[in-house]
């Protein structure tokens, strides 16, 4: 699906089977969506039986009611696009920096594939509205706070109302620029918009996007380190994984031993008198693999929510029924998303404490911080200074926010599930992580200068390598932070391309 960004090629949708590459490709640029005809049917289906609802004179949740604590009084039949239009505007409230945009579009895509799956009751004209925005590059202005992830993100996905009605100057610029005129939604409409938890879907996907990156480079810098610091191969054996068969850990092992193949340093020390290597190095598996296997199951439960109906009412046009429950309710993601913060969490730990170890000489056998004529240079000290704060950011981040409720709406939500917060915090681990890798990255490319001539596996002559074309060997101290940044934007967009070169695709 790369091919569709900046074609003219059209991703089709039908709320049941978007997967990652899609994700992947609405998160890189503007796409052009459209449902499937399938989709387009069963949209128009449940549109009817909410107009059949209405003119039955049914009472039906957010149609003709209020909301929430709100929801016994009822709304007159002339008022009832008035409604509509009062409920996006009243609950745009957030507040906080803006939703970068490859977030904001995926919000976008997410809300169109839930609709897609024919139970919101909304007409097919808005969904096509949102389709065209986000194909032409209009994007809402989506504050980051302001939701507890039930009844859905109502605050965030308001704010996409904000921009379809042309409510703000900004707004009707955007609008202009999409060569649209302001929506107005129609009946149970402004419901159908705000009433998900695309906001955290969308945050949480981006973060699988970049962890899914993030662990595989975990192996191959780990393999550098681990050659800088002359370790072992014994604990990567396959029989050992074979004794305990956890799938990650089989697959980092199996990554490790590949990476380190053919290594001259290996077999320079292969004869030494250390036992055991440190567990930062000797459980790379099993502390790696962890953090794949929790990836794993988060990929699965994000997912599934994004062919999803996550709103509420919904409606069932095999009989006409329109059901109240609770499909908004974002617990499931605000435990993903908690799970997979402390999973990376444990993935800086570990890279840290490598970083460490390669500055030490007590541990290294190597020149102090990495660093020639110690004492006149200082070195890569202050990296692993940064790296060791920027760990002990994570833990502070790690503690779960799905279970700090406060109950809302005058106790009618009164279990909430926060996961917008527990979704910002995992953006921010996964931020935090991508720089201490990259530090790692640095520490083990100077290492392995140090050990020179000889030569290390072939997965991590490689890294050190691509490394080495962003970063030059460091001979005395320098203003570092520029080519940090580098290195860092490198290490996604290169690094594992050039590893996998040389070695074939890390698993």
């Amino acid at each position: 699906m790369a091919g569709l960004v900046g074609t003219t090629a059209t991703l089709p949708l039908d709320g049941r089977s978007l997967g990652w590459s899609e994700v992947e490709t609405v998160h890189a640029g503007p796409v052009r969506v459209k449902l499937t005809s399938a989709a387009l049917s069963r949209v128009q289906s449940a549109r009817r039986a909410v107009e059949a609802a209405l003119a039955r004179g049914d009472k039906v949740y957010g149609v003709n009611t209020g909301f929430g604590k709100l929801a016994d009084r009822i709304i007159a039949e002339e008022d009832s696009r008035v409604l509509q239009r009062n409920l996006v505007l009243s609950h745009a409230v957030g507040m906080g920096p803006r939703l970068p945009a490859p977030e904001t579009r995926l919000m976008m895509l997410f809300r169109i594939n839930g609709l897609a799956r024919g139970h919101s009751g909304c007409t097919a004209g808005m969904i096509d509205f949102i389709a065209t925005l986000l194909e032409r590059g209009a994007l809402p202005e989506i504050p980051e706070q302001g939701s507890v992830g039930a009844s859905g993100d109502l605050a965030p996905l308001a704010h996409l109302g904000i921009l379809m009605l042309g409510e703000t100057e900004p707004a009707r610029a955007e609008l202009r620029r999409a060569r649209l005129k302001p929506y107005v939604f129609k009946e149970k409409e402004g419901l159908c918009l705000i009433n998900g938890t695309q906001f955290s879907l969308a945050l949480l996907a981006a973060s699988i996007l970049k962890a899914d990156r993030l662990t595989r480079a975990a192996d191959a810098i780990g393999a550098m380190t681990l050659e800088g610091l002359m370790g072992s191969v014994r604990p990567f054996d396959a029989r050992l994984h074979e004794a305990r068969p956890h799938r990650g850990q089989g697959i980092v092992a199996k990554n490790l031993r590949r990476l380190l193949r053919d290594s001259r340093i290996v077999e320079a020390h292969a004869q030494c008198l250390r036992i055991q290597d440190a567990y930062s190095l000797r459980c790379m598996p099993q502390v790696h693999g962890a953090a794949r296997e929790v990836l794993d199951w988060v990929k699965a439960i994000a997912l599934t929510e994004a062919n999803s109906a996550s709103d509420n009412p919904l409606v069932f046009d095999s009989d006409g029924a329109i059901l109240s429950g609770g499909n908004f309710h974002g617990m499931l993601l605000a435990h993903a998303a908690d799970a997979l913060t402390a999973a990376l969490t444990t993935l800086g730990n570990i890279s840290e404490r490598r970083i460490e170890s390669l500055t030490n000489p007590d541990v290294s056998g190597l020149p102090a911080f990495l660093s020639h004529e110690g004492g006149l240079n200082s070195g890569f000290m202050m990296l692993q200074v940064e790296a060791a704060a920027l760990a002990a950011e994570n833990r502070t981040l790690c503690y779960p926010a799905c279970v700090s409720n406060i109950p809302t709406s005058a106790g009618k939500e009164d279990l909430v599930s926060m996961s917008p917060i527990s979704a910002r915090h995992l953006r921010q681990v996964a931020e935090n992580l991508h720089t201490i890798l990259t530090i790692e990255a640095l520490c083990a490319g100077q290492a392995l200068d140090f050990r020179q001539p000889l030569r290390p596996g072939a997965g991590a002559r490689a890294g050190h390598a691509s490394v080495r074309s962003v970063v030059k060997h460091c001979e005395r101290d320098r203003y570092f932070k520029p080519e940090v940044e580098a290195l860092r934007s490198h290490l996604t967009d290169r690094f594992l391309d050039d590893v996998t070169k040389e070695i074939g695709r890390l698993e």
